[in-house]
């Protein structure tokens, strides 16, 4: 079954102009409830949302859908995205919807469900949410109409779940630790655990007004937390995006390590203890050849999916593996989470910095990386520019170029208009010849 509305993660797009308007929203409400509706005496859904200015209006939107198909709604307020995860869990609702638009301005928002067992839904479940939107759907009787509370205790309940997946007897005490919450949906949660942990915290981006989620913060700009880090004399920087999801570790230079180098640490660490389910990491297309290498040095394998943490969790149950996530920041541990949280990755690096008594600089490189380069063209809409036979014929030049020696790799976004145009090559100068010819083709087609 084919989907329009729905991308990698959810449907998302700029506030107020579709398909991010109250009405799909309120139209999408009454989608979702109708699919999960069930014989239950309480069928209910939690909702959560980071700190964009048109998460209120979303939020009342979904809210008048859901009840209007009989399903209670608890209102969680701001909490990180795997917040939504483990409380729809942990809370035994039929639904959580998040919504984010992640590490995106504060201009785009989005919609994203979580099923009962509090993983994202999968491709066929969203399609069959999306055919149901052109059809009338019945209400739910007068005297079934649901409520809508506010649930005060979310967020703490989050946080104290977090703080369960940090080693029992080790404490942050001495660390000095910057958290950048890029103004986002952790800007309380982070801080206060790190804090409770022992940590001597500097928190960054943590002042949300609405339109400054992401804005020269996060883990898309660490530049800020990297500054802090070096200015106040910090032990490492932790940097999160919008909706918490995502992380990249910054060592005591400010230096930015990526999931890749994270991911490579956990996994060395965790098959050194016996605990790295199947012998593999699972990771996307996206992840750097020199992952593959330090994982092969260690007979251990690396798993690829499509771009998306929800094709990285798919895999990660479809073969039992425990470990995955994305070069971009997205670590998912089902031992502890059920998909992409940076907080708690963040707690994994800061328990192995504990334990192991090593600068953050000695954990934050595990393997040299095949030089990479990524670009992005933006197209309009209706446009297809990877159709145009001047792109096809650069992208066969840049694949006979490359011979055998490199890795390249050409998408659509799944969250914007944009083709994403990536290479690996050990050759620099080839590298950038390659990626610059190619985006040059597809800028052309997209005029």
């Amino acid at each position: 079954m084919n989907r329009k509305l729905f991308g990698t993660d959810g449907v998302r797009g700029t506030a107020n102009t579709a398909p991010m308007t109250a009405e799909v929203a309120l139209r999408l409400g009454l989608a979702a409830g109708k699919y999960f509706q069930r014989k239950s005496a309480l069928p209910r859904v939690v909702i959560g949302k980071d700190t964009r200015l048109s998460g209120y209006m979303l939020e009342n939107a979904l809210t008048a859908g859901l009840t209007a198909m009989g399903m209670n709604v608890l209102l969680l307020g701001p909490v990180p995205t795997p917040a939504v995860g483990y409380l729809t869990r942990s809370m035994r609702a039929d639904l959580g919807v998040m919504i984010s638009a992640s590490h995106n301005p504060h201009q785009d928002n989005g919609i994203k469900f979580f099923g009962p067992d509090g993983f994202k839904l999968s491709d066929a479940a969203e399609a069959e949410i999306e055919a149901l939107l052109g059809t009338d759907i019945p209400l739910a009787d007068p005297g079934a109409i649901g409520r809508a509370k506010r649930i005060e205790d979310g967020r703490g309940r989050y946080q104290e779940y977090a703080k369960t997946t940090f080693p029992q007897g080790v404490r942050l005490d001495g660390l000095k630790v910057v958290i950048d919450c890029a103004n986002g949906a952790a800007y309380r949660a982070a801080p206060e655990v790190l804090w409770e942990l022992g940590a001597e915290v500097i928190p960054v981006g943590t002042s949300p007004n609405g339109k400054n989620i992401n804005l020269r913060c996060g883990s898309t700009h660490p530049e800020a937390a990297a500054e802090a880090v070096v200015a106040h004399g910090a032990d490492v920087g932790i940097t999160l995006d919008g909706d918490a999801d995502r992380v990249m570790i910054l060592d005591q230079q400010g230096r930015v390590a990526d999931g890749d180098q994270i991911m490579a640490l956990l996994a060395a660490r965790w098959a050194e203890e016996g605990r790295l389910k199947g012998g593999a990491l699972v990771a996307t297309v996206m992840s750097n050849l020199g992952l593959e290498r330090f994982l092969q040095g260690r007979g251990l394998r690396l798993e690829r999916t499509p771009v998306g943490d929800r094709y990285v969790v798919e895999r990660m149950r479809e073969g039992g593996f425990n470990l995955g996530g994305e070069q971009s920041g997205h670590i998912v541990m089902t031992d502890h989470t059920t998909t992409g949280d940076g907080l708690v990755a963040g707690l994994q690096f800061l328990a192995e910095m504990a334990r192991s008594g090593r600068a953050a600089s000695e954990l934050t490189h595990s393997f040299e990386t095949v030089p990479q380069m990524l670009k992005n063209v933006r197209y309009a809409a209706g446009q297809e520019p990877l159709a145009a036979p001047s792109v096809q014929a650069a992208i066969a030049a840049a694949e006979a170029r490359l011979n055998g020696h490199g890795r390249l790799l050409i998408r659509k976004s799944g969250t914007e208009p944009l083709i994403r145009v990536m290479a690996e090559a050990e050759d620099t100068d080839v590298l950038s010849q390659v990626v610059d010819g190619i985006v040059e083709a597809v800028s052309q087609a997209a005029v």
